[in-house]
């Protein structure tokens, strides 16, 4: 006896993918390194939805293991959204977060496009250092009083 093949409607194929995409967030932020690797390989391939969770976890305020897997993820996308994935990772290197940076700044190296050097920062200058004698100012609070030198009160 076959049985018939079940068509699937679109409404139960959305609440396959949404847990399907639930689950692989979730292990984005797992602390097994292969878990969050998995994850973002996976995700690589789910074209937009994947591309929107591992653009969230690079710029949002996550661990860093977790934005290491998100720009492998990225590095790995194919097709038509490999060249939106290598925008998200220029973005990065604009990003106000040093962590961030330096993640993107390695995924584009790694997948061997050329990084303009970041520049450093000017420190403000500090005022030069006076080498004046430091004195010491009389107590208001006790005028009069001397200072004793024990060796010369003989």
């Amino acid at each position: 006896m076959e049985l018939e093949k079940k068509e699937v409607s679109g409404r139960e194929k959305d609440e396959a993918s949404i847990k399907l995409l639930r689950k692989l967030r979730e292990q984005l932020y797992s602390s097994d390194a292969s878990d969050r690797r998995r994850a973002a390989y996976k995700l690589s391939w789910m074209q937009e939805d994947g591309l929107e969770i591992l653009k969230d976890t690079l710029f949002g305020s996550c661990p860093i293991p977790s934005r290491n897997a998100a720009a492998y993820g990225l590095r790995k996308m194919r097709g038509r959204m490999k060249k939106v994935a290598l925008e998200i990772l220029g973005q990065g290197l604009k990003h106000r977060d040093n962590s961030t940076r330096g993640i993107c700044r390695n995924a584009l190296q790694m997948l061997g496009q050329k990084v303009p050097k970041i520049p450093k920062m000017a420190a403000p200058k500090k005022p030069p250092v006076s080498h004046l004698a430091i004195r010491e100012l009389p107590d208001k609070n006790r005028p009069g009083r001397r200072v004793v030198n024990r060796r010369t009160r003989r």
